[in-house]
């Protein structure tokens, strides 16, 4: 239940728009999902998931691989500024992981 109640206080004062879309990142307990979003159309422009790829290493390292595809992908739809949601969860480990390698591709938020 806290965990929702985190959630909602985080994306409260979120909100994609057309020039900074919003970065939304997910984590299961096996699989990382990243995907670009645009609120006010209520799209995704761009996504990242370890779903169906044959990704070795652990939660951290596929963490890192999916900031750097999905900065690919943003730039690729010529996107530079995001807004980073990070849902309920903190800003460390696997999340810090996935921000500092997207930031790295260029990615700004």
């Amino acid at each position: 239940m806290n965990k929702l109640f985190r959630a909602k206080r985080t994306r409260a004062k979120i909100h994609g728009t057309k020039e900074r879309p919003r970065l939304s990142v997910f984590f299961s307990n096996q699989h990382i999902i990243a995907q670009i979003v645009n609120d006010d159309d209520g799209k995704t422009i761009a996504y990242a998931t370890t779903v169906g790829s044959k990704m070795t290493g652990t939660k951290t390292e596929k963490a890192e691989k999916i900031g750097t595809e999905i900065a690919k992908k943003a730039k690729a739809a010529k996107i530079k500024k995001v807004v980073f949601d990070r849902g309920s969860k903190l800003y460390a480990g696997r999340m810090s992981a996935l921000a500092d390698a997207a930031r790295k591709e260029g990615l700004e938020f």
